[in-house]
């Protein structure tokens, strides 16, 4: 006798296209449970936008599986995880809080859950930002104090801020490359030999000798035009000049470090 058909639907976290979320684990089969031919994936969620790539990445994986799928631009299946009002006055009327303090959302949406929350019976009730600091009881809520807040990242062995100096460096870095410039100077401050540069990340593979050319020549223009009036204004006229070749040379700005040699 054959058994008649079960299905099974499975609720799975993951419609943003996190990585180590259940739906990006079940698609790439690091899960216990697995996917075949002929399932179906409803994404009842819309696609947050900088969010397509990772969707798109679980998507093409669950076609290569032959796996059907349902999104918003299908069908009406879109559900929200944000409760509306009468979710929320409902819940008040269950939990009876005396405070409400919102914690999600912008700071216009917080302080209009504020103002809701007050007027479904909550008795208190205070708007916070990112490192406030408060008291709820006693004689609460109020704010007594501030925190310094942000993203930190681990850096190897480091914990460093998202958007500190060192990240910045590294996106600058990134995205124009760096150029090393040696400069030997006598105690005059003047040109006493020849400068040599070093390329990282420069975009000039096919033209690398006549912009090497180019480039060390400008530094020693301006070497020649600023010696004698210090070594800092030396060396940022040196900075500069490299910069501008390279910038007209491929259109960015790298960084340019200038070393001075005394000889």
């Amino acid at each position: 006798m054959k058994l008649p058909r079960r299905e099974v639907m499975i609720i799975a976290t993951g419609g943003q296209g996190e990585q180590r979320a259940g739906l990006a684990r079940i698609a790439f089969g690091q899960h216990k449970l697995s996917i075949e031919e002929g399932d179906l994936v409803v994404f009842s969620s819309k696609q947050i936008p900088g969010n397509e790539i990772a969707i798109g990445r679980i998507q093409n994986e669950l076609a290569a599986r032959g796996v059907r799928m349902i999104t918003d631009r299908q069908a009406d299946v879109h559900v929200s995880g944000h409760p509306g009002r009468p979710e929320l006055a409902a819940m008040y009327k269950w939990i009876r809080p005396e405070i409400i303090v919102p914690v999600h959302g912008e700071m216009r949406h917080m302080a209009e859950h504020e103002r809701f929350a007050l007027s479904c019976g909550v008795p208190k009730g205070i708007v916070q930002k990112n490192g406030d600091v408060l008291r709820l009881a006693p004689d609460g809520p109020v704010k007594i104090g501030e925190e310094k807040v942000g993203r930190l990242i681990l850096d190897g062995d480091v914990i460093i801020p998202a958007d500190g100096s060192t990240m910045n460096e590294r996106r600058r870095i990134a995205f124009g490359g760096v150029i090393s410039v040696a400069v030997p100077l006598d105690d005059e401050y003047r040109l006493a030999g020849k400068i040599e540069l070093g390329l990282q990340g420069i975009p000039v593979e096919l033209d690398r000798e006549a912009f090497l050319g180019e480039a060390c020549q400008a530094a020693a223009d301006a070497a020649t035009k600023a010696g004698g009036t210090g070594e800092d204004k030396l060396r940022e006229s040196i900075r500069l000049a490299v910069r501008r070749c390279a910038t007209d040379w491929t259109g960015k700005k790298p960084v340019v470090d200038v070393l001075i040699a005394r000889v």
